[in-house]
């Protein structure tokens, strides 16, 4: 079942009732405007302004539920993301194959996220009519553990062509799409988060991340096969919007669409929020010895 993605921008109230998140909000002094979702049906909740208030009893329902609840920053840009650590019934079990896996297996995990990662980006640029070719021979000279950095190489390739139409550099800090593509990747990131949670993984501890001060190596790791789905979002916005400098709300919306993107995978075809769950019960199965191959989807 597809979950919700509910995104509160204004100011507002929102508590339980009924096993519902219940919204209110002010209209003017005699008036209020209430609307109702069953906890049950949502995925991710957004929080985008710094005036909202959130009650407990909603904060442990939604966690009970697995629903990822995530905050903004005063920039509006997606800054911490709130999970449930219990996601699965054998997870003491996962965590102990993970924890203990051995050098060798992660480096042929990350050889394998790599390629898939190179693989989307070449398909992107080909559904695009673009440069693409030099991508081919990236992704099948991926060593184990991708000791060649092939990912870096197929990067800088990827972004000269794939943002040609404009003067870009691939900067979380500079001008737009940069803004788009890192609200984008934050989405697409904690989504990764609760689905690797889910699939009794820790999303702390990566197969190639390893920085100390990251509480989600394992997401950074798992999630870039799945960046050219936001990218294509944010290339089709920058046609769309040639002198925009800042994010719009409709664009936050196309961009919380991504979670209903359809992803192709081996004869299926399975939303995004969906299909993220094969991948990461795939890399549970992997770490556990009873795989040896991550399922990433192909974009179509």
């Amino acid at each position: 079942m597809l979950k919700r993605t509910l995104f509160f921008g204004k100011k507002c109230y929102l508590y339980i009732k009924n096993n519902q998140l219940v919204y209110k909000i002010k209209k003017d002094d005699n008036n209020e405007e209430e609307k109702r979702f069953p906890i049950e049906d949502l995925g991710f909740v957004i929080i985008d302004n710094m005036q909202i208030t959130l009650s407990m009893p909603l904060v442990e329902k939604l966690i009970e539920n697995n629903v990822a609840l995530v905050f903004c920053d005063s920039k509006h840009l997606p800054k911490s993301l709130l999970l449930n650590l219990c996601g699965n019934h054998i997870q003491s079990e996962i965590f102990s194959h993970q924890i203990n896996a051995k050098l060798p297996l992660k480096k042929n995990l990350w050889k394998q996220t790599v390629e898939a990662k190179i693989n989307n980006q070449m398909l992107l640029l080909k559904k695009l009519g673009k440069d693409y070719i030099d991508l081919l021979e990236y992704k099948n000279s991926v060593n184990s553990g991708d000791s060649t950095n092939r990912e870096a190489v197929a990067s800088k390739f990827y972004w000269k062509n794939l943002f040609s139409h404009i003067e870009f550099k691939r900067d979380v800090e500079g001008d737009f799409p940069n803004n788009a593509l890192n609200y984008g990747y934050a989405i697409l990131r904690a989504a990764v988060a609760r689905s690797l949670i889910g699939s009794g993984l820790l999303p702390t501890i990566g197969i190639h991340h390893s920085n100390k001060y990251n509480d989600f190596c394992l997401a950074d790791d798992i999630m870039e096969p799945f960046r050219p789905f936001v990218d294509e979002i944010v290339y089709n916005i920058s046609i769309n919007n040639p002198n925009a400098k800042e994010l719009t709300v409709d664009m936050k919306k196309s961009l919380l669409e991504l979670l209903a993107e359809d992803t192709e995978y081996p004869n299926i075809k399975r939303p995004l929020m969906v299909g993220l769950s094969q991948t990461t019960s795939s890399l549970a199965r992997c770490f556990c010895g009873k795989d040896k191959k991550i399922i990433y989807p192909e974009l179509g």
